[in-house]
């Protein structure tokens, strides 16, 4: 039934592209094109628990797609705004490989670097490189000793007549939210000015038809991207205008749909029309994240003139909540179910069962949900931050603890834990660190962090810890209760990322009084939920 029900789908997804199509004759000067396009991956290989999207299922879509629209005459592109590792215990545990295998099997053309490719040592890069058969770009990433480019800076494709240029762009907040230890060596530039010397220079060299921003950069309303490093709309609107003629990128992990002009449309769910946005002659698009969709852009070029003649998000196998006749609700498919393609599942079930095996079993038990959703981490004081800092204290033996919102990757959900809920928890491998202060130098320190604003991955979560600040300073600090004392020396734990400079906290690792342990922060975590299972979550709420 549901391979019946798949065929209608493509039939139906013919059906509907051909009809926004101009007629394509042999005479024609008029050129077509279509790009396809996902960004943040985060290691989302296998589908979910639900069934929903998953790289097999994906490439029965995009496989549809291209050849539908190579048999309308279109040229075709399948790019991708990276942050392809990071985010699933299976994937993280095996470097991401079947997931950039996957990528290599579905047939990708290229790849913008996001930050989360930094998440590993550059060894573990340069072997993902070598996995693939596409390119991964970034034409401002830098080697701090030479001053050369670090990875490609761009592609040009050639297809059906149509000379297409690809640049690729990292977001910049990579030097301050990326582990110091791995990038130490890059420098990451201003991708304004990058980008307005690099398309000039590209099109005195090819005169491309068509010129694409690759990008891991985030897409930010009217250009408010508060303390977030600028995105695609600033990049769109400092340059000279129509110098790029899309932008396709990632990295705020949202599905661009606008109902109107810098206005987001908040009602877009799956399924449902998305207008892209367009700023300064560029259209801007993303394709929300984990491979729920496949982007699919359709675009004619005649005389010089590229007009955009349709965008759909298009559903990989996603739910959603349809109300029923006697109002209660009920998920259902966006869309017709998309079946997986057969060879890939099977190449990539390999991959789940060996990562599935690392981490099962039962390590505990808590008794209410952990909140640890990007949403509330970045935003406000949460239970799940809490229970980490203790586990990290407890390692240690620290009076109290910090950590940023950023580092804290998921939820806990009430009753038994396994290694996997962990892992998704902690991806990185930080270490448990910890720092000695001096009262009034604890002081200084805490007056710079307690600093970072909400919404961003440095929002501080802290345990032990009270604090009251005014007009711009810190005024009042106490541990465990009491007012700091300047003259005492307090022990406060932290992870290596933050040590390091992570999320542009203050380094100290080179300070007298720091020291490294080799316990990494799933591992705390574990241990702590095992000694102290069932955990009573209210204990650890906010107040």
């Amino acid at each position: 039934m549901r391979i019946i029900i798949f065929f209608t789908f493509i039939l139906s997804v013919l059906g509907c592209t051909s009809s926004t199509l101009d007629p394509v004759s042999s005479n024609s000067s008029t050129e077509y094109l279509t790009i396809l396009h996902t960004n943040d991956n985060h290691g989302r290989f296998w589908h979910n628990e639900k069934g929903e999207y998953g790289m097999a299922a994906r490439k029965t879509l995009i496989d549809s797609l291209r050849n539908n629209a190579q048999k309308q005459g279109h040229a075709v592109l399948l790019l991708s705004g990276g942050d392809i590792n990071t985010g699933i215990p299976e994937s993280d545990l095996q470097k991401a490989e079947p997931d950039f295998k996957g990528m290599a099997l579905i047939g990708y053309d290229a790849m913008a670097l996001g930050n989360h490719e930094f998440d590993n040592p550059i060894a573990i890069l340069k072997q993902q490189q070598k996995w693939v058969n596409f390119p991964f770009l970034s034409a401002n990433i830098f080697e701090k000793s030479t001053g050369e480019h670090a990875f490609d800076s761009y592609k040009i494709f050639k297809k059906n007549g149509l000379t297409i240029a690809v640049i690729g762009l990292t977001t910049t907040d990579t030097a301050k939210i990326g582990n110091p230890q791995y990038i130490g060596h890059l420098e990451f530039k201003d991708p304004v000015e990058i980008t307005a010397a690099l398309a000039k220079k590209i099109k005195a060299k090819y005169n491309p038809d068509i010129t694409i921003a690759l990008t891991h950069m985030g897409h930010y309303i009217d250009a408010q991207f508060g303390i977030n490093a600028l995105g695609d709309v600033t990049l769109a609107r400092s340059l000279p205008a129509n110098t790029l003629d899309m932008i396709i990128g990632g990295h705020s992990q949202e599905p661009i749909c606008m109902a109107g002009k810098n206005v987001n449309d908040d009602n877009f769910k799956p399924g449902l029309a998305c207008k892209p946005d367009q700023q300064n002659g560029t259209y801007i698009m993303q394709a929300h994240e984990w491979g729920k969709y496949v982007g699919k852009a359709e675009f004619k070029l005649e005389n010089g003139k590229l007009t955009l003649l349709d965008y759909k998000l298009m559903p990989v196998n996603l739910y959603v909540d349809k109300v029923q006749a006697d109002g209660s609700t009920k998920a259902v498919l966006a869309n017709e179910y998309i079946k997986p393609d057969s060879k890939l599942e099977s190449f990539l079930a390999v991959y789940q069962a060996k990562g599935a095996k690392q981490i099962e079993g039962k390590i505990g038990d808590v008794d209410a949900r952990l909140e640890g959703d990007r949403n509330k981490v970045r935003y406000q004081q949460t239970n799940l931050a809490r229970v980490i800092i203790q586990a990290q204290m407890n390692t240690v033996g620290a009076d109290f603890g910090l950590i940023s919102g950023g580092g804290i990757r998921s939820s806990i959900e009430a009753g038994e834990v396994s290694y996997k809920d962990i892992l998704k928890v902690h991806p990185f491998k930080n270490r448990i660190t910890y720092m000695d202060w001096q009262g009034s130098d604890l002081w200084n320190y805490l007056n710079v962090v307690t600093a970072f604003p909400a919404d961003s991955g440095a929002y501080l979560q802290y345990h032990k810890l009270s604090f009251e600040r005014k007009n711009g300073q810190l005024i009042k600090v106490s541990i465990n209760g009491q007012p700091l004392d300047k003259n005492k020396i307090y022990r406060m734990s932290l992870n290596s990322y933050n040590a390091s400079g992570g999320d542009g906290y203050p380094t100290i690792t080179k300070l007298q009084g720091y020291v490294s342990t080799d316990e990494t922060d799933a591992q705390a975590l574990k241990n702590f939920i095992s000694q102290n299972s069932p955990i009573k979550v209210t204990e650890y709420s906010p107040k």
